[in-house]
């Protein structure tokens, strides 16, 4: 499990996220999770790259998250993709939903981390999907960077 400065621990990441995505905005949202997702969580067993974050009732829920179950628990263990709701501010959620329904945007989850007082957040982006040829585009910007930065270490 990595660090990140001012995150804490982080569980789970989505790279995939920032080449699909165009991100626009990012938030920081508390998710309501049962004790044997916490115990799974903190083994680091979870995977975020297919979720979502929907609207169900005026409230966000993370959607499509996989959290495996937790071996050590018997009977009391959690289903692995079951809808997580997500605790964000009146506003931020009305934000996001706005924003879903009049804009055509998505609500993609980055990163599932613990707090340094233990809790477990989502870092959420409101993004805009890629076109394939924006894509092809951002590798090129991005290998010429690295490109270029190589050129000039070996220079100087």
């Amino acid at each position: 499990m990595a660090r990140r400065k001012g995150r804490g621990t982080v569980v789970a990441q989505n790279r995939k996220a920032r080449h699909d995505y165009a991100i626009e905005e990012t938030f920081e949202a508390g998710i309501v999770l049962t004790g044997t997702e916490v115990k799974s969580l903190r083994q680091g067993r979870a995977a975020i790259t297919e979720a979502y974050a929907g609207e169900q009732g005026g409230e966000l829920f993370l959607l499509n998250a996989h959290i495996p179950e937790y071996t050590a628990a018997s009977r009391f263990n959690h289903e692995p993709r079951r809808p997580r709701k997500l605790l964000l501010h009146r506003r931020e959620i009305a934000k996001l939903i706005a924003a879903v329904q009049r804009k055509g945007m998505t609500v993609v989850p980055l990163s599932v981390y613990f707090t340094a007082t233990g809790l477990a957040k989502v870092e959420l982006a409101l993004a805009r999907g890629k076109r394939t040829y924006d894509k092809r585009i951002a590798v090129k910007e991005r290998d010429w960077k690295r490109q270029k930065a190589r050129l000039l270490r070996d220079r100087g």
